[in-house]
């Protein structure tokens, strides 16, 4: 299957099926030196694992991580990392019921339509647990990131109806569903209730703030930082849109409203009035605060009886068993944090060949 490697210089394989034997992820292209061990890698593969409130799936999986290659006397050697988390909890006879029937929501026929075969059971590649391997490659180059003191910030704006008011950080940790503002997220404990006692799921929106991004990451063509941040967080599962800045709001707005103009503050270093554009302009950086909204449909996997086909010519209707997010929002957001990480970082590494200068600073030093 070709599709499963992300990025150019620092490249992302992941691997592995829901219920298989295990996933995992092999890291290419990252620089030797950088300190890292399995508790980096846990830290946010905990912040993922499910199981750990009403509003996730109850699968018990510990998602521990072992690092395979790569990494000797806590550092990377400049070798492909790779990284393997066992399953533990999969359920398989769960999914007995789907061999001969297409989920509505769900990749199903799709996926037969492609390969005429397909692992039924959690949906295979095409299951959302795929991404733990996206979050464990994520950390490394969150890692990375920190070194060079670029922070990433992700949270739940709304859930179904309810949108939050208030940004408090310390909130996001806080409440099992990410959200930035207690009483929002009280309410919309309420409203995924409501949903899970009429046997259905709530969709979800994702921002995602990049701080300190310098000004220039990025190219002016196929490989701008937007649109590879689009391709990125289009990748995970159930995402269905993505607005950088303004987004959408943009094209219902005039120029002199959405530009961002520029003056020099104080330090002496070009600032911008406004950053309508969401911190990239023309496919590069600008300097400003990145800012990325990711639209989350609802879970699929509801338990009210649905109409669909089977692979039979008949039409049938199916109760999806198994145990299911009411919400995929709050176990995606450090799935998005991640995938944004891995686009920063590939960016940085592509960018040290833009200037004859940068090649100077790293060579005539030796």
């Amino acid at each position: 299957m070709s599709g499963s490697t992300f990025g150019n210089i620092f490249r992302v394989t992941t691997w592995g099926e829901s219920h298989g034997p295990g996933l995992g992820v092999v890291v290419d292209g990252c620089p030797a030196g950088l300190s890292l061990s399995e508790t980096d890698i846990q830290l946010f593969l905990d912040r993922r694992r499910p199981g750990q409130s009403r509003f996730t799936t109850a699968r018990k999986e510990p998602d521990q991580v072992e690092i395979l290659s790569g990494v000797f006397e806590g550092r990377t050697t400049g070798t492909p990392i790779s990284m393997l988390v066992r399953n533990q909890d999969a359920r398989s006879r769960d999914y007995g019921n789907l061999a001969q029937a297409y989920r509505p929501g769900h990749a199903d026929y799709s996926f037969d339509a492609k390969y005429g075969f397909r692992d039924y059971r959690g949906g295979g590649r095409s299951s959302g647990r795929e991404t733990l391997a996206r979050v464990a490659a994520g950390a490394v180059a969150g890692k990375i990131l920190n070194v060079l003191g670029i922070h990433l910030c992700a949270y739940i704006q709304s859930i179904g109806p309810v949108k939050i008011q208030t940004f408090d950080s310390e909130q996001i940790r806080q409440n099992p569903l990410c959200m930035p503002d207690a009483e929002a997220a009280a309410k919309a404990q309420d409203y995924l209730e409501q949903c899970r006692e009429r046997q259905d799921s709530a969709g979800s929106v994702v921002e995602c703030i990049i701080r300190n991004c310098p000004p220039g990451i990025g190219d002016p063509v196929f490989e701008k930082l937007d649109a590879n941040l689009a391709k990125a967080i289009m990748s995970i599962g159930a995402v269905k849109a993505v607005e950088i800045g303004d987004g959408t709001k943009s094209a219902y707005s005039c120029g002199s409203q959405n530009n961002d103009g520029f003056f020099y503050g104080e330090d002496g270093r070009l600032e911008k009035t406004s950053n309508h554009a969401g911190g990239i302009l023309g496919g590069i950086s600008d300097g400003s605060h990145i800012l990325l909204r990711t639209y989350i449909k609802p879970t699929p996997s509801i338990s009210q009886p649905q109409a669909t086909a089977g692979k039979n010519g008949e039409n049938i209707t199916l109760e999806i068993k198994g145990r299911h997010d009411p919400v995929i929002g709050p176990r995606a957001v450090v799935v998005i944090e991640s995938m944004a990480s891995i686009v920063l970082v590939d960016a940085l590494l592509g960018g040290m060949s833009a200037r004859m200068e940068y090649l100077e600073k790293i060579w005539r030093s030796r």
